[in-house]
C-alpha cells in the first residue's frame, strides 16, 4: 500500500495510508471515554506534557492540543479511557506516547490485548521481560528493548489480527500481532495470542473492540493516534 502524505515531525516520521483514520482530534476527549465507575474523577486531560521538573515521575501540562494527558492526582489513581467507536477486521494502530520516570501504562487492541508501556529505558535487551515497554502484557517478551529515556516521545506501531468466529460465535482463529515496533525496531512478528492479557475492559474476546490506554498505573500522554484498516 502506498503512503499519500508523509508528515515530519521531531525525530519521529508518521506515515498516512489509505482509509486512515485520526482517533484525537487535538482539542478535547470527544469520542473517548472512561470505564463508568470513574464518576468525572478520571484524570485524562488535554494539552503539552512535559515532565514535571518538581516530581520526575509525573508530567506537568501547558496549554495547548498537542497530547491527551493522564496526570497523576490525589485521586491516587486515574481510570483507563478508550475510543467510543469498535474497531473490526486487521487494522494497523499507529501512536506516540510518552512516559515520566517508572510509569506504567499499556495499549488495549480492541479494550483487551495489551502491549505494555513502561519507562523501561537503560534494561539490556537480555533482561527485559514480559511486563516492559513493548511487550504483550504477561505473555510474549519483546526481542530488544527500543526504549528512549523517560519524558521523549516515543512511537509504537501494531499491526493486529483479531480473532475470527464461526456463525454460532466458536473461535475458529486465535488473535495475532502480525508486527509490533518500537522507534523503528521490531518487537514482535507474526504472534499469535491464545486469549486476551489481564486487565481488559471485558475479559472476552469478540470480532470487534475500542482502542483503550490504560491510565490506573501512573501517568502517560498520546497523540497523533491512528488506525488503518489491513487486508
Amino acid at each position: 500500500m502506498k503512503p499519500s502524505v508523509v508528515l515530519t515531525l521531531t525525530a519521529l516520521t508518521l506515515v498516512r495510508l489509505a482509509g486512515a483514520e485520526d482517533l484525537f482530534n487535538g482539542k478535547d476527549l470527544s469520542n473517548w471515554q472512561t470505564r463508568p465507575e470513574a464518576k468525572g474523577k478520571d484524570c485524562w486531560t488535554v494539552g503539552r506534557p512535559s515532565v514535571d521538573p518538581a516530581n520526575p515521575k509525573n508530567l506537568a501540562v501547558a496549554a495547548g492540543g498537542e497530547a491527551m494527558i493522564n496526570v497523576v492526582s490525589a485521586f491516587g489513581q486515574s481510570w483507563d479511557i478508550a475510543t467510543t467507536k469498535k474497531f473490526a477486521g486487521p487494522i494497523r494502530i499507529e501512536v506516540e506516547l510518552m512516559v515520566p520516570k517508572d510509569s506504567n501504562s499499556g495499549v488495549y487492541v480492541m479494550g483487551e490485548y495489551e502491549v505494555q508501556v513502561l519507562d523501561s529505558h537503560g534494561k539490556a535487551d537480555k533482561d527485559m521481560g514480559a511486563g516492559d515497554i513493548g511487550a504483550i502484557y504477561n505473555a510474549a517478551v519483546p526481542k530488544k528493548n527500543a526504549s528512549r529515556p523517560p519524558g521523549e516521545w516515543q512511537k509504537l506501531v501494531i499491526e493486529f489480527a483479531p480473532p475470527r468466529f464461526d456463525a454460532a460465535g466458536t473461535k475458529k482463529e486465535n488473535a495475532r500481532f502480525r508486527k509490533v515496533e518500537l522507534n523503528g525496531a521490531v518487537l514482535h512478528e507474526n504472534l499469535e495470542i491464545q486469549g486476551p492479557t489481564p486487565g481488559g475492559l471485558t475479559g472476552k474476546e469478540a470480532a470487534e473492540g475500542p482502542l483503550m490506554f490504560q491510565g490506573n498505573h501512573g501517568a502517560v500522554a498520546y497523540r497523533n493516534v491512528r488506525i488503518t484498516p489491513l487486508p
